[in-house]
């Protein structure tokens, strides 16, 4: 089981992922809107891993996710993004994020994501 922090800002996405990530066995630790109260829902949680939507208002999912790196090189994030957006998935999988899964969401590949990079 893993502490996971769901990052979106959509509240239904938020809550898609809950509910996948429980059913999983996993615990959701914090639930943020936008990047910057992802870097420090981060800081205050200390998650196992994020689940990181990368269009987002204040600050994007990629500028979110070189801020956790900065603060943590070891950082799991999976980034969430809809379909063609692939130049924007380059840059945060170059930012530093592990993998990414493509909305609308599948359960099993949630999941596997998750597993694949919390190595288990």
């Amino acid at each position: 089981m893993a502490k996971i922090l769901v990052v979106d800002d959509a509240a239904f996405m938020r809550m898609m992922l809950r509910t996948m990530l429980t059913e999983a066995g996993h615990e959701i630790v914090g639930e943020a809107a936008n990047g910057l109260e992802a870097v420090n829902a981060y800081l205050t949680t200390k998650p196992d891993l994020v689940t990181m939507d990368i269009t987002m208002p204040e600050l994007d999912g990629v500028g979110a996710v070189k801020e956790i790196r900065g603060h943590d090189p070891a950082a799991r994030i999976i980034m969430c993004s809809a379909m063609g957006q692939k130049a924007m998935v380059v840059d945060a999988i170059s930012a530093g994020a592990k993998d990414f899964v493509v909305k609308p969401f599948q359960k099993e590949r949630v999941v596997e994501s998750v597993n694949k990079v919390l190595g288990l």
